[in-house]
């Protein structure tokens, strides 16, 4: 299952019990509070793969859980999260994954729209909007950075203004998104660069670069300064972060504050079953 789909379908051990991070969680528990909530890192939940729920209890679900955000709304939805105490973190953008910014074609269209998204974005408190690439069509990847470049500087100096940041996702071109052009970090990074600006970086998905180049870890550590956001996800299957898939998600999560990051590591994962035991692993697991 994908985005595009959305709309058809305990003992710890000595030394961790003597941690301070462990008595922190404890502490939480104790008051009825989730040990996110003594992390180091702010958790949110992508709206799409939890479309089996209203958003309202999507918003209920994930409060009990320590999340205080909820990801990839569109403009309709931004509104919802606030009733709960929440924030919505991360605005759908103009562009889709198939038709983005490396088609010189939609920039003035994407342009338009973002004058009209990014103020309306920042007056209702949402930190990031969400733009792709779009795929190859049989562009080089120096002609699609080129493109991708000059579209997006267009849109730097409202970002700028509003104080909105810009993200662009990387996506696997393997398994679900076939002929996606930024695929790859190194990519990514270069566009980030060639961009010149502190309000575009790029939404780095675990699980879309785990399928692509692995080397989660490193990457994180060596692009730190480009990514302005995270998506998690089990791998294979997009599914939930548990043993049965091959990220090692309490390590990760560990290197992302390692580096100091501020923004929000979002949960993109489709629930196996019971969407509240999935959540809450999840959380747990990225706690750190």
């Amino acid at each position: 299952m994908d985005r595009r789909s959305f709309l058809a379908a305990g003992a710890a051990g000595l030394a961790a019990a003597a941690s301070p991070l462990f008595a922190d969680r404890q502490a939480a528990a104790d008051r009825g509070a989730s040990p996110a909530s003594a992390g180091r890192l702010k958790q949110s939940v992508c709206r799409w793969c939890f479309g089996g729920m209203s958003l309202p209890a999507l918003c209920e679900l994930a409060k009990a859980q320590g999340i205080t955000g909820i990801d990839l709304l569109s403009e309709g939805e931004w509104e919802v999260p606030a009733r709960f105490g929440m924030v919505c973190t991360c605005a759908n953008g103009p562009s889709s994954i198939a038709h983005g910014f490396n088609n010189p074609e939609h920039h003035e269209r994407f342009e338009r729209e973002s004058e009209r998204l990014l103020p309306l974005v920042a007056a209702a408190g949402i930190p990031t909007m969400i733009v792709f690439s779009g795929n190859r069509f049989g562009r080089s990847d120096a002609e699609g950075l080129r493109h991708c470049a000059a579209g997006l500087r267009r849109l730097m100096p409202i970002a700028e203004s509003v104080g909105v940041t810009v993200l662009m996702e990387t996506l696997n071109s393997r398994v679900d998104h076939a002929d996606h052009m930024c695929d790859r970090t190194e990519w990514g990074a270069a566009l980030v660069e060639e961009v010149g600006s502190d309000r575009f970086r790029l939404l780095y998905d675990v699980y879309h670069m785990q399928i692509m180049e692995g080397d989660v870890i490193r990457t994180i550590r060596r692009h730190a300064k480009a990514i302005g956001h995270y998506h998690t996800a089990g791998n294979p299957g997009r599914r939930d972060l548990d043993a049965a898939q091959e990220l090692n998600y309490a390590a990760i999560a560990r290197a992302i504050a390692d580096t100091g990051f501020e923004g929000w590591l979002a949960h993109e994962f489709v629930p196996k079953g019971d969407p509240a035991a999935a959540l809450r692993q999840a959380v747990e697991v990225c706690t750190v």
